[in-house]
């Protein structure tokens, strides 16, 4: 029997970082939402448009409950201090250097950001003895994996980018802190995630906004590629339950239930968030020229260095611990998102 954690509902101050990004506005939109005490870490970093980032967190700051501080992770002292000042029952830790084809062109960032700001979160976590952190990875963890849907349970040692290096070291270091410090502590792997006030970096966004102004958009593989496309609502959502199951080392590896990700030496599990379908890139294009009753100039490109063919979630972990599935169809997370755009641009 996979072990839950403590009753929906039973913490109330939750640390985010992150909170000024795609994802973490939206978790801590929700949080707020069910009467939680949200504080936002978030370095404003100029990766992407600063305004957005800026915009969503004046949105959080008109709701009670929510208060932020602006300040790199890298800077350990200023995270240590609003972490003591806060006293977080829990820590989720989203904030990251993103993107995978960055990663080709400026790793030193990813070093920076996800190995030692990582490392700084989970130093807070365990000095206060938080009762439960939870850390973003990614399904690019699986890499060259070619055995799908992906699994928790599935070797995962062939990262193709710097990026997935990174989470990857994140994962590990996060194994060892949950041993050597009883900290409990989950990671979920996200797939491929878009949605409203998302990120202009990503490909959807960057689709919708060329499609519009008659440029020609770039499709690697000749489109033909597969992604488990999750709407952010959807993964938010997975996050909020998580927070409730709060891992519990076993007193033996026979009491692990098959497809568990649970360690058998440490409070520490594994989690997929994804829609658990494969679609194709050229279906998914398709959507958003549907939506906003224009086709697109294609411009078809050769795989790209450090992509995959395909991801594909199996999420059955995350409903055996929830009772939750990720539902929302593509075709209708696109559509919310370019009513979205078009409000938001004025396109």
């Amino acid at each position: 029997m996979i072990q839950r954690g403590e009753a929906q509902g039973v913490t109330r101050r939750v640390l985010i970082t992150g909170t000024a990004g795609f994802i973490g506005f939206h978790l801590a939109r929700l949080l707020l939402d069910e009467g939680f005490r949200v504080h936002g870490y978030d370095g404003m970093t100029d990766y992407y448009d600063v305004a957005l980032k800026r915009r969503r967190h004046a949105m959080l700051l008109q709701t009670p409950g929510f208060t932020a501080t602006e300040a790199m992770l890298e800077d350990q002292a200023a995270f240590d201090a609003v972490a003591d000042d806060f006293r977080p029952d829990v820590i989720i830790h989203l904030a990251a250097q993103a993107g995978v084809r960055y990663s080709l062109e400026n790793p030193r960032a990813y070093l920076d950001a996800n190995v030692i700001g990582t490392f700084n979160v989970m130093e807070a976590a365990r000095r206060l003895e938080v009762r439960h952190l939870l850390m973003a990875s990614t399904s690019s963890i699986y890499g060259a994996n070619e055995e799908m849907p992906f699994r928790e349970t599935d070797k995962a040692d062939t990262q193709l980018t710097i990026y997935a290096a990174t989470k990857k070291a994140n994962e590990s270091m996060a194994h060892a802190y949950a041993h050597l410090w009883a900290l409990p502590t989950t990671m979920f792997r996200f797939f491929t995630v878009y949605g409203t006030w998302g990120r202009p970096d990503l490909a959807y966004f960057k689709f919708a906004e060329a499609i519009l102004a008659g440029r020609p958009i770039d499709i690697y593989n000749n489109g033909q590629m597969y992604r488990d496309f999750t709407y952010v609502d959807d993964l938010v959502r997975g996050i909020r339950l998580l927070i409730d199951v709060v891992p519990e080392r076993p007193a033996s590896a026979d009491q692990i239930e098959p497809g568990d990700s649970l360690s058998p030496v440490a409070p520490y599990r594994v989690v997929n968030i994804g829609n658990s379908e494969k679609i194709l890139l050229l279906d998914f294009i398709e959507a958003i020229e549907d939506s906003l009753g224009k086709k697109a100039i294609r411009n078809y490109m050769p795989m790209q260095k450090g992509d995959v063919h395909a991801t594909w979630a199996d999420a059955t972990l995350l409903h055996r611990l929830t009772g939750y599935r990720p539902e929302t169809g593509f075709r209708d997370g696109i559509a919310k998102f370019v009513a979205w755009y078009r409000e938001y641009y004025g396109a």
